[in-house]
């Protein structure tokens, strides 16, 4: 189904024909953590770094109402139209059900991943990722799938207004509170599986989740019973620290989770995507990637990850036909890079710091305690022979560790633990053209390889078996 109506993601390739150049300076970024101006979620509700913390010593609440586009889908055909385009097995899943949903483009590199949850009947729901969302809601319409498509876009795109408030709780205490707050007492939930509770006398859906090692939940219901249910959770969670975190807070847990969000959507140049991007709109999430970072790519396929880069090679299910099959069964026995999380050198960090109280221009400054600048983000990762293996994104500063850490992906000869690293920190000759970022000199931080996820509950939790249902 062609897009007839405005401009396409295809014009704007034909236009712009070196992406790289194009999205390191023209763009602005689609996600709201990229974008400043007012939001309907504090920066902070009281401080960044108590609110990191309570993440690891008693519960933090998010509130995730507002930045995730949803697409729901319901009809015969959706779990069929979900298989074709999903590399993930679906022979387990049913309704009550959740999984980390990811797809590919014909050549096995990730357009893009989302939650998915099967309602019931046949209903389901995607939640974030909105180039995978684009990419369903574009099969649905051009393949003669027998499925109706609903969209529920972030509120900063959304004039309609949201359809369900999302809370995310965690924490070591986010189990009793959850407990002591769902009316007759909370039901066991497996990970990555829903159950309908009442809080506060409405009606919500309780997904078990957690991204900081601990038996966490995701809860939505209509929005308009939010803040209802926000109340009877601040109400019970206060014998146990709860604590409301802002964005500043939320937008820092990947760099102790390990969660690589957002990469580049690998459709800009396959010849298969075409009729894709002729359906896209220019102005999609997909047309304002925003790149940052030292490594500037040849092309834009530089960018891109295969689910094997991504730490997700075990959420492939050959069991099933499915785009990008062939492509990912080839990959599978070649060398493959790696998720890590590499641990920045105190000593070089507080030099990039310091360099704002020196003479001359200083290092591209280091935010805190979210430093990535870009969306996504993309910093070289050298070899100690500097050899370039890799690279380097979500970085940012954790309270709980002490440490200034990202997520990269690098060769697998250098993804051993304890390897020494060199990161490149800044964009070249002096910056791009993207107006939040200053003018500024380039450096090279140490690193150190370490596991991803990096903080210790998360890699108790997975080991244990309690995050392995996702599926």
């Amino acid at each position: 189904m062609p897009n007839t109506t405005q401009r396409s993601l295809q014009r704007l390739i034909d236009d712009h024909p070196d992406l790289v150049t194009y999205f390191r300076n023209e763009t602005r970024a689609p996600h709201s953590r990229n974008r400043p101006g007012p939001s309907p979620v504090p920066a902070e509700v009281t401080n960044w770094r108590d609110e990191q913390r309570a993440w690891r010593e008693t519960a933090v609440l998010f509130d995730q109402s507002h930045h995730m586009p949803e697409t729901f889908l319901k009809g015969p055909d959706a779990l069929r139209l979900l298989t074709c385009l999903g590399i993930n097995s679906f022979a387990n899943f049913a309704p009550g059900k959740a999984k980390q949903y990811i797809a590919c483009n014909p050549q096995g590199q990730v357009i893009g991943e989302s939650v998915l949850q099967w309602i019931g009947d046949d209903t389901f729901e995607l939640i974030s990722g909105m180039h995978l969302q684009d990419w369903v809601a574009f099969n649905a319409v051009s393949g003669g799938y027998d499925v109706t498509i609903t969209r529920d876009y972030q509120t900063s795109a959304n004039t309609q207004g949201r359809t369900y408030f999302r809370f995310g709780m965690d924490g070591p205490n986010a189990e009793a509170i959850f407990q002591s707050v769902v009316e007759g007492g909370a039901p066991e939930i497996k990970f990555f599986n829903t159950k309908m509770v009442r809080i506060a006398g409405c009606d919500v859906r309780a997904l078990r989740h957690g991204m900081a090692g601990h038996k966490g939940v995701e809860l939505s219901g209509p929005y308009k019973d939010g803040e209802k249910v926000r109340a009877a959770l601040l109400d019970a969670g206060r014998a146990h620290g709860l604590r409301q975190a802002g964005r500043l807070a939320y937008f820092s847990t990947p760099s102790e989770g390990g969660w690589l969000a957002y990469p580049v959507s690998a459709i800009y140049s396959s010849p298969d995507l075409k009729a894709f991007r002729d359906w896209l709109p220019a102005d999609s999430w997909a047309g304002q990637a925003q790149l940052s970072g030292s490594f500037v790519g040849r092309s834009i396929e530089e960018y891109y990850l295969t689910p094997y880069d991504m730490g997700l090679g075990r959420l492939i299910g050959f069991d099933h036909d499915f785009v990008g099959r062939e492509a990912l069964e080839v990959l599978a026995d070649r060398p493959q890079r790696r998720k890590v999380t590499l641990v920045w050198n105190k000593e070089d960090v507080a030099a990039i710091h310091a360099s704002m109280y020196a003479p001359g221009v200083p290092c591209k400054s280091i935010e805190m305690p979210v430093a990535s600048y870009g969306f996504p983000q993309a910093d070289e990762v050298r070899s100690s022979g500097g050899e370039l293996i890799g690279m380097s994104g979500f970085c940012g500063y954790s309270s709980n560790e002490r440490e200034q850490l990202s997520i990269a992906v690098v060769d697998e000869a250098c993804a051993q633990t304890g390897t020494p690293v060199t990161i490149v920190w800044g964009e070249p000759d002096g910056g791009t053209g993207k107006p939040h970022v200053e003018r500024h000199r380039q450096i090279p931080v140490r690193a150190t390889v370490a596991p991803a996820p990096y903080a210790l509950a998360v890699q108790k939790m997975k080991k244990s078996g309690l995050g392995r249902s996702a599926a």
